[in-house]
């Protein structure tokens, strides 16, 4: 419509200095010029009332909301189209927080896991994690059939299984282990902490919170890291939450890839946006005394082109990598008393108090009058 609108402007031009009316040269460019400012004018005008409009009948959050998928449908186009659209969208946290629901599945599942073998249940035996039950439980195909659970790596204290992502070539990992010389809270800190782990995982180029929910306790985080030679660096944006469960002794983290606006992707790097990670951590006594079981379900699809079983070595042999590293620097927190956030003691708000939120400050305030003595290092 704007095009045949200049079309017809620089008939009507030429027609005038055909027949005299102006001189040629600047007279034409006048009336384009002219044109263009009037179709432009009436286009903003309309936008205007359009946008009056949807604020009379709709509310701000319903706005956000229309916005935010617009966004997500045209962000597969020109990328300057993303770019203004995710600028006005923003991020969107009715739709991407991390719910409770997402937090009790993973907790169910410890559950599930300690409930299949007696000796959890024994007090003062050694704990040993079961295995999975490979026949009636994983994910289901299209036709309902279960995938089983593959034993990768069993150790004393480490079991590692694996199973196939229906429509995919990759593989959901799953970690049940236990620690005896670290405490949970202690465990659960080091894992939280963005700016101790620069400090001791080698492989972050960069970690840092986008933002934040004061709703749900929900971040988002931008988390880029080197990948094996000659593969180009990854990067990670995620939505992540945690809850202790003071009542029933558990701890749990959760999250799972997003799309950020202020975080697009960069050419420097190869962005992974499919990602998941639960942990659930279940301490033997208590969150401040030695010995815990944990249970770490994780998957990702790192965009490579290497074949299925060369990504699946490299993340098996990652993973356990990756566990005694933050194992080893949960022990030289405790022992050089590193300064790490105690995150038990700072959490803005547990499960359950989605519905009952009021401002981040009565929320922090109820927390410290009936949460544990807090602690300066992890």
């Amino acid at each position: 419509m704007f095009s045949r609108r200049l079309v017809g402007a620089a008939a009507a031009a030429a027609a005038v200095v055909a027949a005299g009316a102006v001189p040629r040269g600047g007279g034409l460019l006048a009336l384009l010029a002219n044109q263009c400012r009037f179709v432009t004018g009436l286009r903003v005008r309309r936008a205007q009332q359009i946008a009056q409009l949807y604020g009379r009948l709709y509310s701000e959050s319903a706005r956000l909301v229309l916005l935010g998928r617009l966004w997500r449908r045209l962000r597969g186009r020109a990328g300057h189209v993303s770019a203004v659209m995710a600028a006005v969208a923003g991020f969107v946290w009715d739709e991407e927080r991390i719910k409770e629901e997402e937090l009790q599945r993973s907790i169910d599942e410890m559950k599930r896991l300690e409930e299949m073998s007696a000796v959890f249940q024994s007090p003062g035996v050694e704990r040993h994690p079961p295995e999975p039950k490979s026949q009636t439980e994983g994910n289901e195909d299209s036709g309902g059939k279960k995938a089983p659970w593959e034993m990768v790596m069993d150790k004393k204290h480490f079991k590692l299984w694996r199973r196939p992502i229906t429509g995919s070539h990759h593989y959901q990992y799953r970690v049940f282990g236990t620690y005896t010389d670290v405490t949970p809270r202690q465990f659960f800190n080091v894992q939280l902490d963005t700016e101790y782990r620069k400090k001791w995982d080698a492989l972050v180029i960069k970690l840092e919170v986008i933002e934040r929910d004061v709703i749900s306790g929900s971040e988002v985080l931008h988390w880029v890291t080197h990948f094996p030679y000659p593969m180009y660096s990854r990067d990670y944006v995620y939505v992540r939450r945690y809850s202790v469960d003071q009542e029933n002794n558990v701890m749990v983290l959760v999250s799972r890839a997003v799309e950020h606006p202020s975080v697009p992707e960069s050419p420097e790097f190869v962005r992974v946006k499919s990602y998941e990670s639960q942990m659930v951590i279940r301490p033997h006594k208590s969150f401040d005394e030695n010995g815990f079981d944990y249970l770490l379900t994780y998957s990702d699809n790192p965009q490579t082109v290497f074949p299925r079983y060369c990504v699946s070595w490299m993340v098996s042999s990652g993973m356990p990598d990756f566990l005694e590293k933050l194992h080893m620097a949960t022990l030289k927190a405790k022992n050089m008393e590193i300064k790490v956030k105690d995150y038990i003691s700072s959490k803005p708000v547990e499960m359950g108090s989605e519905a009952k939120a009021t401002t981040p400050s009565s929320e922090r305030k109820n927390e410290s009058s009936c949460g544990p003595a807090r602690i300066e290092y992890a």
